[in-house]
């Protein structure tokens, strides 16, 4: 991998439906960053709002751009992966957004440390700036790590060598594709410094729209599917459940 100063190339992929309050802002994070060896996919899933206008008004300035109906995010995310080119790949959901340095960062950490494979970026999430990479909490919580819309970089034939999302999973294939990266490839991964904040990750996604319940009991399938012990699995199961029951009733008291 070259050292030079703009000579690693960085995909980013951006996975829309319906997506017409957000969408221009995202393009715009990509077309004002300082970095510009990069291209920016977009896969739209056939949207019957005013995304598709919004997309075609910058199309010359967007590297690939799919129009068709899709199995969901994460099968999206696996067109998306097929169509980039770049050395490294990156998400950015359709509601989020980058900070103009975003991917000289990004670049600067992969051209620096050529032996790792991924990188979680700091992200300001929720307003709270998310940050860090703790792999060993990856056996009990999705809590190990920033975010993966704004915040995830892979090397894509690290990418590869994973595989793709398994779209078996409508919630959490993200998590899925973590524990093999992580616990069965055992790949090599950095998170940057608290304050190189990478992006914007804004509410009302996948994850705030989802039943608590489907979303647990998906993670909990994850986990067994990767072979976790079956002992464990259930007992993190019944405490993430009984953890999120008793601040319920705590917020209607």
């Amino acid at each position: 991998m070259n050292r030079n100063n703009e000579t690693l190339k960085i995909s980013i992929i951006t996975v829309v439906k319906n997506g017409e309050e957000h969408i221009e802002n995202n393009i715009l994070s990509l077309l004002n960053q300082t970095y510009k060896n990069y291209e920016h996919i977009i896969i739209d899933g056939n949207s019957n709002d005013n995304t598709k206008k919004i997309i075609d008004k910058y199309s010359k300035k967007i590297s690939k751009i799919v129009h068709e109906s899709d199995n969901g995010l994460y099968d999206a995310m696996n067109k998306g992966i097929n169509l980039s080119t770049g050395e490294v790949i990156g998400i950015l959901n359709s509601d989020d957004y980058f900070y103009p340095n975003a991917l000289q960062i990004v670049s600067g950490y992969f051209q620096k440390n050529t032996d790792i494979d991924f990188l979680f970026g700091s992200v300001n999430k929720y307003n709270k700036i998310y940050s860090g990479y703790h792999p060993r909490k990856l056996y009990w919580t999705f809590g190990f790590y920033s975010s993966h819309s704004v915040g995830f970089f892979i090397k894509r034939k690290s990418q590869l060598e994973i595989g793709y999302y398994n779209t078996k999973y409508k919630y959490s294939a993200d998590y899925d594709l973590f524990y093999r990266m992580i616990i069965k490839k055992k790949m090599k991964g950095l998170a940057t410094k608290n304050d190189e904040v990478i992006g914007y990750f804004r509410s009302g996604g996948l994850t705030d729209k989802i039943k608590y319940i489907d979303y647990l009991n998906e993670n909990t399938q994850i986990r067994l599917d990767n072979k976790q012990n079956f002992i464990l699995v259930k007992i993190i199961h019944y405490l993430r459940y009984f953890k999120r029951l008793k601040l319920i009733l705590s917020q209607k008291i």
